[in-house]
């Protein structure tokens, strides 16, 4: 069973009633987490070199769709950090996403195990420690991996995103969007890559290209451009990321039959080497949920809390179009009852406007070996509150584990700033090897996409759904010899326009071959 600590706490008094043993100093830092009701425990106050835990550090669970970012250099805790709060968020019923960069979150389905280092955390910061196994679904972005292949269809995906993979400038985005526009107009659903290659492919031919004359034409230099994209992005094993069967956000929302929330982990370590492109297909996710979600305004709890690792990859060479569509995604997603958390080294790869929304931190260390380090580190000090802490020694001098905290309060107000020692997690601190879960039946246990009852099946789906269904739109496209435009004819059977969220992504009417969760 989860910590009993980390389930909703009662109302309580404000201060604990040890806090006369704190020193003088402390009381008002200590105060400022003393929250009446269900909180998550992070850990305990550090002070002039003690840990003292009778100040305990919490964030309380009705804020944690205000969003927040977690911080700090390579090998100080942001990964353990992560566990740490999915686990409780798990506990009190929250569903959780997590992006698992490096492998090592898969270890939250098996219980952790004590050790002296563990024991010895635990007693500084007053956790009961029990070994827990939470309830958790194992996903592969593309199939790559051992997890339930994530996949989405191009349509799906929409230009704003599939620009940024494809590293298109301004002019070319624009571009691509108009193409994007023609084949939504015509009600097309473009499946995969091929589709895509064929549409651009049949609109800058003689037979095609008066389609787009009156919206301003598609040039043959951009489209040549867009198609040597595509075909290095191919090049590279992209093929297999979009397709059918396109993944249902909306099984990330799931609950075990403990009343749990399922902790859904991502595996990316396969494709460490593409990092546009997970970082794209983790925003195509996060939007999509907003797509579907209906608007929950303020909730005692989260419907879910999304982790975005390698927080920086989103915003790396990224168009203004594509920072107005994260700032405008994340400041909407919370009245949906999502909470979004950045992880990241330091808070300068998060652009402000979209920093200005992360109202709770976890800042792990930081290094200052170099005149860029220190510059980083002045201007992550400037991001937190006035406080009695010297930030610059503090964050330079934090040990593994630890971190400087600020958080919003049950009224909505950034609480003190806190040094704070951080509690162990209490599933196992390392990856399950070959993700055993997927077979042994341990958490959700079964597949996330609809009309397919594992890995291996859903692999084998798209194709064969392809063959049922007779010619894609490329094969029509390149089929008819473009004596007409075959595009048209299929749009007029459809007989609907596809239309597009605030981030450009497209959810269509969901096939016949499964049932859509609620």
């Amino acid at each position: 069973m989860p910590d009993r600590e980390s389930m909703p706490s009662a109302p309580g008094p404000e201060v604990s009633a040890r806090a006369a043993a704190l020193p003088q100093e402390t009381l008002g830092i200590a105060s400022g987490y003393a929250f009446s009701g269900p909180a998550l425990h992070l850990g305990a106050l550090l002070w002039d070199g003690q840990c003292l835990p009778d100040a305990q550090i919490r964030v309380p669970l009705a804020m944690l769709n205000r969003h927040g970012l977690v911080t700090g250099a390579t090998g100080t805790g942001k990964t353990k950090t992560l566990q740490l709060v999915a686990e409780q968020l798990s506990a009190q019923g929250v569903p959780v996403f997590l992006a698992d960069i490096k492998g090592d979150l898969s270890g939250i389905a098996a219980p952790g195990r004590p050790d002296a280092r563990v024991e010895g955390r635990a007693a500084d910061v007053g956790q009961r420690w029990t070994a827990t196994a939470f309830p958790a679904e194992y996903y592969a972005l593309g199939g790559i991996g051992k997890g339930i292949p994530v996949r989405a269809t191009v349509t799906g995906f929409g230009p704003v995103l599939l620009s940024k993979v494809l590293r298109l400038n301004r002019a070319q985005e624009q571009s691509l969007a108009l193409i994007f526009h023609y084949a939504d107009s015509k009600g097309l659903e473009l499946v995969d890559l091929k589709d895509l290659r064929a549409v651009v492919t049949f609109l800058t031919s003689q037979e095609g290209r008066p389609e787009l004359r009156t919206i301003g034409g598609l040039p043959a230099a951009t489209a040549g451009v867009i198609l040597r994209s595509l075909t290095a992005f191919e090049a590279q094993g992209a093929s297999g990321f979009f397709g059918e069967p396109e993944f249902d956000t909306a099984e990330l929302l799931r609950t075990a039959q403990d009343g749990r929330g399922v902790v859904s982990v991502l595996e990316l370590s396969a494709v460490q080497d593409r990092p546009q492109l997970f970082s794209a297909f983790l925003m195509w996710l996060l939007a999509d949920l907003f797509h579907e979600l209906p608007e929950a305004g303020d909730v005692g709890k989260p419907r879910l809390v999304f982790f975005l690792d390698e927080a920086h990859l989103l915003f790396d060479d990224a168009s203004e179009a594509f920072l107005e569509s994260i700032t405008q995604t994340v400041r909407l997603i919370r009245s949906k009852g999502v909470g979004v958390f950045f992880v990241t080294q330091t808070p300068k790869d998060v652009p402000a406007d979209v920093l200005a929304q992360l109202g709770n931190r976890v800042q792990h260390a930081l290094r200052a070996f170099t005149p860029d380090d220190q510059k980083a580190l002045n201007a992550t000090v400037k991001t937190f509150p006035k406080s009695p802490y010297d930030l610059e020694e503090v964050l330079t001098d934090l040990g593994t584990g630890e971190a400087v905290v600020t958080v919003l309060s049950e009224k909505g107000a950034p609480t003190p700033v806190a040094t704070t020692r951080l509690r162990a997690p209490e599933s196992l601190m390392g990856p399950v090897g070959a993700y055993e879960r997927l077979t042994d039946g341990r958490g959700a246990g079964r597949g996330a996409v609809r009309g397919a009852k594992g890995p291996d099946e859903m692999r084998d789906a798209a194709p064969e759904r392809r063959a049922e269904e007779g010619p894609s739109v490329a094969e029509q496209v390149v089929d008819s010899g473009v004596s007409k435009s075959p595009t048209r004819s299929v749009g007029t059977q459809i007989g609907r326009e596809i239309t597009r969220s605030l981030f450009g992504t497209a959810r269509t009417a969901r096939r016949s071959w499964g049932r859509r969760r609620r």
